[in-house]
């Protein structure tokens, strides 16, 4: 049975780009979402919260989040990252991989092999 596999990421970040080209090298049929060019509907985040949990998916460490004023980063909890996330799309960490509906956040070889084994 075919499976649904979709990534979510922005085109032009290098994890992204070994991400897909892990999953083009080993023959894996997908669909790809830019949420930073497209977007992330509410309800699709806060999916993601319930499964991989907020802390997973806020990406700390990169520039957008760091640059962020103090206040904003200050006693964060899952309404606030969700809030935070949805306005700027590029603190979610990437890429967030759906296959039929079980998430995997971030890209390691060995995870998606065992993935698509």
């Amino acid at each position: 049975m075919a499976r649904s596999v979709t990534i979510y990421g922005i085109k032009a970040c290098d994890t992204m780009k070994k991400a897909r080209a892990w999953l083009d090298a080993h023959g894996v049929a997908y669909t790809f979402h830019d949420y930073k060019a497209g977007g992330i509907a509410r309800p699709v985040l806060e999916g993601w919260v319930r499964q991989a949990g907020w802390e997973i998916l806020l990406n700390r460490s990169g520039t957008t989040f760091r640059k962020l004023p103090d206040s904003d980063k200050a006693e964060l909890n899952e309404a606030r990252a969700v809030d935070l996330m949805l306005a700027q799309p590029s603190m979610i960490k990437r890429p967030v991989l759906d296959v039929d509906g079980a998430l995997t956040v971030g890209f390691k070889p060995e995870i998606y092999a065992a993935i698509f084994a």
